[in-house]
């Protein structure tokens, strides 16, 4: 399978930027995702999130990577930093008292028997996860749409911004059987930058995934593991009637891959970098597609 590339953007002049994709454009006249100038959903906006209640203090925009426009969540300004003890195990925070999980708690999901085995997504652990990712993101494959190959500290300047972050954003592992095989990230679509571009529906929750080694590609697994984790999400996050992606529109591999997942293409949008396939997968479909 090839490498499902993640939803945001590569900066403007990289080898993944997308000036002016080729070939017809992808449209829809789909009310739930075409943007509308008019629509509070999807007019341009100052900010990076929706107004659903979110406390003032979690309302600034997520950091950006220098010189790239992959968004990063912002931390939690309350949250204090990890300890030796904490960065030796390896654990995540736990959040505040009061501050809601906006992702669940994705640790206590359930493995999922599949055909190619039993699945399990793993929230990352730096100490114990950092080395593999990056050895991932710097196979050539995989570094033209994510660009953080180099030294782990790219990775880990990724990856360190989710983990003590506010939840938005949750970096997991995907295991089958027991092995790491993929990478995944799971963020509330309507509290991120992609809510500029489309509209956007409360609890969206948007998937980003790229498959490990070259071993476990070309397999059909890409197709397979997406249908499995987009279902997780809509079991296990009651309030998501959505699971979005953005791959980019020239990834036609990708594409087919959350078409075969039960994904329906819902739009064309102009990502900053990148024109995308917005991708939805339905609650209300999900039996059906």
């Amino acid at each position: 399978m090839p490498h499902l590339q993640p939803g945001s953007a590569p900066p403007a002049g990289s080898p993944g930027a997308d000036p002016a994709a080729p070939g017809s454009p992808i449209s829809s006249d789909d009310p739930l995702t075409a943007p509308r100038d008019d629509d509070p959903l999807t007019a341009p906006r100052d900010e990076d999130t929706l107004h659903l209640g979110v406390p003032q203090k979690w309302s600034q925009p997520p950091a950006q990577r220098a010189g790239s426009s992959r968004a990063s969540p912002t931390p939690h300004p309350t949250r204090a930093s990890r300890t030796d003890a904490e960065e030796a195990a390896g654990q995540a925070h736990t959040p505040p008292l009061g501050v809601p999980a906006l992702l669940g708690v994705p640790a206590d999901w359930p493995a999922v028997p599949t055909e190619a085995g039993l699945f399990q997504l793993m929230p990352v652990r730096l100490p114990r996860d950092l080395s593999l990712v990056s050895a991932w993101m710097n196979d050539p494959a995989v570094a033209a749409f994510w660009e953080l190959s180099g030294p782990e500290r790219v990775t880990e300047a990724h990856l360190r911004p989710q983990l003590e972050g506010d939840g938005r954003s949750v970096p997991c592992v995907g295991a089958l059987d027991g092995t790491p095989m993929s990478y995944w990230e799971l963020y509330r679509a309507d509290l991120d930058p992609l809510a500029r571009h489309c509209r956007i529906q409360p609890y969206d929750t948007g998937v980003h995934l790229l498959i490990g080694s070259a071993a476990h590609r070309g397999r059909g697994l890409g197709t397979l593991l997406l249908r499995t984790v987009a279902d997780l999400v809509l079991d296990q996050l009651p309030r998501c009637t959505r699971v979005l992606a953005e791959p980019d529109v020239r990834n036609v591999p990708s594409v087919a891959a959350f078409l075969g997942a039960g994904f329906r293409l819902g739009a064309e949008i102009k990502l900053p970098g990148k024109r995308a396939a917005l991708m939805v997968r339905d609650r209300e479909l999900r039996h059906q597609l």
